[in-house]
């Protein structure tokens, strides 16, 4: 007997969220994406019971653009084990280890059943040493409840709990997204995390804010120095002005989307319905900026394991693997080459930084080769296991009846003329968004986001524009869903 065979009572018993039986008007699409949106926002507000007031260190604090949720909150680990799932299913359907038809309906409940119970376990991974190790989520020592008093294990016990709760919710949050509203919950959480980092980056009535630091430096109540032979230049452009960071951020957005409009259009026209043309658009980013989420989740999860480590066994780690400073970050080693550049602050070492600037390029080698090598295959796994490939799209051409003028109504025919453009497009695109996110953590960003966090909520937000823009043409045109395979 298979493994399909034994995990099949299981699987098949996961919890899911039905479809929808029929078309789901927009306005219905609509109203439940919005009401997940303010249950997202509701539940990273709402804090642990038992943590101690002043919340510990976050372990994803450089990768929380990414990976959604709030430190401290029942949504503490985010999408993160829902990222981590992904990526082994890829990785293990990538090597053809899971013996999964994706076309095969019974295939499809075990690959989504499966992805469920790696999530659960997923999520029990991530929270078991952010609650017990200590430093990172600290509980109290005593808690009462209903005349109960608890002590700190049963607190621990407590938090774990609340923490695994939140990561199955926010689970089965992305799945009614995206079966009863409108583009991915994924996507809408790194875009609703990203917008509230970036407007406080703006509008925050502190040193952090863009407007308010200009406001003292008009006003002169920050003095930022010379510009000519001290660091005032340093001041305005980089650190109190925040002109590169402004600078970054336009940049993205345009790029981004100039990007989004560069396509091969590819002719099509219906074979039963005379003058019925239209064409079928590879983009440069074919496979999105999802990929990249991946790709940073591996990041943030060898960090983490560098940090538990770190944490628990300080004095057996080798400095070889790394050498941490006292706030937890590594400094040498292993784990600090293999660290993101997150900010200019850590690759300028001009400004007083410890390490040697061979050091500094190491790490910046290293994390431009991770992010455009791993931006070009998760891409290329992406394609494949989402059915964008060459043979899923001829296929899906060839039963809304439509074909490529000029050549015979066949799969295997629109099949070859896809296979030109699409695998060449996809690992192009997949390296270039993974080096436009490393040039853009370097410049920085308004409000501490991340330049790939930007990236990421800039490209989701394009496309989610593009999804309602064709929901509103479908509501308007009901033959066309039928024509799409939209009922």
């Amino acid at each position: 007997m298979g493994w399909k065979e034994a995990a099949e009572p299981v699987l098949t018993r996961m919890p899911a969220v039905r479809r929808p039986e029929g078309h789901v008007p927009f306005k219905r699409k609509l109203a439940w994406t919005a009401g997940i949106l303010m249950l997202y926002f509701f539940l990273t507000n709402i804090s642990l019971l038992g943590m101690q007031p002043q919340g510990g260190s976050d372990l994803f604090s450089q990768f929380r653009a990414i990976l959604a949720g709030a430190h401290g909150s029942i949504l503490q680990v985010g999408i993160g084990p829902i990222v981590t799932a992904s990526i082994v299913l890829q990785l293990l359907g990538g090597a053809n280890l899971l013996g999964l038809d994706t076309d095969d309906p019974r295939d499809q409940v075990l690959y989504q059943g499966l992805q469920k119970l790696l999530v659960v376990v997923m999520t029990a991974l991530t929270a078991l040493p952010m609650v017990f190790a200590g430093g990172f989520l600290p509980a109290q020592s005593m808690l009462t409840i209903g005349g109960i008093q608890l002590g700190q294990t049963e607190i621990q016990m407590l938090m774990f709990a609340q923490i695994f709760v939140g990561g199955i919710l926010i689970l089965y949050m992305d799945e009614v997204v995206s079966k009863w509203g409108v583009g991915s919950g994924i996507g809408l959480f790194i875009i609703a995390g990203v917008s509230q980092s970036l407007v406080a980056g703006f509008l925050a009535l502190n040193e952090d804010g863009f407007f308010f630091s200009w406001y003292q430096i008009i006003t002169q109540e920050t003095n930022i120095g010379s510009l000519v032979g001290g660091d005032g230049l340093y001041q305005l452009i980089i650190s109190e002005g925040q002109l590169l960071a402004l600078f970054t951020t336009v940049l993205i957005f345009a790029v981004v989307v100039y990007a989004e409009s560069v396509r091969v259009e590819i002719p099509l026209s219906h074979a039963r319905v005379k003058g019925a043309r239209g064409r079928f658009p590879v983009k440069l980013i074919y496979a999105s900026v999802l990929p990249m989420i991946l790709v940073r989740a591996l990041q943030a999860n060898i960090q983490f394991l560098g940090q538990i480590i770190n944490s628990q066994w300080p004095g057996l780690m080798p400095s070889v693997l790394g050498v941490y400073s006292a706030e937890g970050q590594p400094v040498s080693g292993f784990f600090y080459y293999l660290a993101p550049i997150y900010s200019p602050e850590d690759w300028m070492w001009w400004t007083g930084l410890t390490q040697e600037p061979w050091m500094i390029m190491i790490r910046i080698a290293v994390d431009l080769t991770f992010m455009v090598v791993g931006g070009a295959v998760f891409a290329v796994f992406w394609v494949e296991t989402t059915n964008m490939g060459p043979e899923s799209t001829a296929q899906q051409i060839q039963n809304s009846g439509m074909q490529i003028p000029g050549f015979r109504q066949n799969v295997g025919v629109v099949e070859k003329v896809m296979e030109r453009y699409i695998p060449q497009v996809t690992v192009i695109g997949g390296a270039l968004v993974g080096l436009l996110a490393v040039m853009a953590n370097m410049l920085g960003t308004i409000g501490a986001v991340s330049g790939t966090g930007l990236l990421l909520a800039v490209s989701i937000t394009y496309k989610l524009y593009e999804e309602i823009a064709e929901e509103q043409m479908m509501e308007m045109h009901p033959m066309m869903r039928e024509m799409f395979g939209k009922e």
